[in-house]
């Protein structure tokens, strides 16, 4: 391994559904010394606090994980909050990263930061070739700035700083708020809702017809944790001047919401009628992500989706006893 068991890791944003995956997966590798901090021992919008994390703690790896995420709804209603938590975070962190010496930093960006009507699969080069989805167009311009935030770095400071861009993630630490969660989190909350009150039908948000692809976070940590630990002339590969240090992360797979909702309800056990409350929106219409690129690397997700949604649903049950 590239990363050794003396180098020391911050994983930022460990409480999160991927941040914990992440803080999984070096454990099952043998990396033990890593560092956290909760948002009340440190605010990362706080550039004098991090600064002063960073030059105390003095980590050779960072991860970026934290930031303040939601579904269409929650992207939707907290603009402001979206764009200004997300680009701190981002800024503060990078930057400490940069003055404080730090080896490699991986930072976890989304798909929405590709235009709204890309060509599919979505390929890394279609980055900024046309206009975002509206709906969360303030979280996406956060992320896009991240990206060349570290692409930046690398040109004019020599840092080895990648972005990776997740597909629609679920898995064991999700949110299932009922207004402010993902796809999947909010349609597994209301699929158990139903099945619990004997609910004749399910409204779920949309016409059924956007595709969506799905990632189960312990595959995403998997592949961060494999990229990051890429031997060094493999991974200076992926840092150039031509291009943003960038890597998709997903199935290379996609379905339709209605095949979703179906899926979920047969696993949760609902029995009920689905109804598409077509007035609310969709979203973009589709967004499945190329990943030649990583699977080109030697990574390929492995998790079944039926089995990933199982163990979701296992443990939204385990949280709500």
């Amino acid at each position: 391994m590239f990363i050794e068991n003396s180098n020391k890791i911050y994983v930022a944003g460990h409480r999160g559904m991927v941040g914990s995956a992440i803080v999984r997966e070096l454990n099952k590798l043998g990396l033990t010394n890593i560092v956290t901090r909760t948002h009340a021992e440190l605010d990362l919008t706080n550039q004098t606090a991090v600064d002063a994390f960073f030059a105390a703690e003095k980590p050779d790896f960072v991860f970026l994980a934290a930031a303040k995420v939601g579904g269409i709804h929650a992207n939707n209603v907290y603009r402001g909050d979206f764009i200004y938590q997300n680009l701190m975070i981002q800024n503060n962190v990078i930057h400490a990263a940069y003055q404080h010496g730090v080896n490699r930093l991986m930072f976890l960006g989304s798909s929405c930061i590709y235009p709204k009507d890309c060509p599919q699969p979505i390929k890394e080069e279609y980055l900024l070739t046309g206009p975002l989805e509206q709906t969360n167009q303030p979280y996406a311009l956060a992320k896009i700035a991240g990206i060349e935030m570290c692409w930046s770095y690398n040109r004019q400071y020599g840092t080895q700083y990648l972005a990776v861009m997740p597909t629609n993630l679920y898995g064991p630490g999700d949110n299932y708020h009922p207004e402010n969660s993902h796809v999947i989190p909010a349609l597994i909350r209301k699929a158990h809702e139903a099945k619990e009150s004997g609910a004749k039908e399910m409204m779920v948000w949309g016409s059924g017809t956007p595709r969506r692809e799905f990632l189960y976070c312990e595959d995403m940590a998997a592949a961060c944790v494999y990229l990051l630990n890429l031997p060094d002339a493999e991974y200076k590969k992926q840092l150039n001047d031509q291009h943003p240090p960038l890597i998709n992360i997903g199935t290379g797979e996609d379905m339709t919401i209605r095949e979703l909702a179906s899926t979920i309800c047969e696993v949760v056990g609902f029995k009920g009628e689905l109804v598409f409350d077509a007035s609310k929106p969709d979203g973009t219409m589709r967004k499945l992500q190329d990943v030649s690129k990583l699977n080109g690397m030697g990574w390929r997700a492995s998790t079944r989706f039926d089995l990933g949604l199982r163990n979701a649903y296992g443990e939204f049950i385990a949280r709500s006893l």
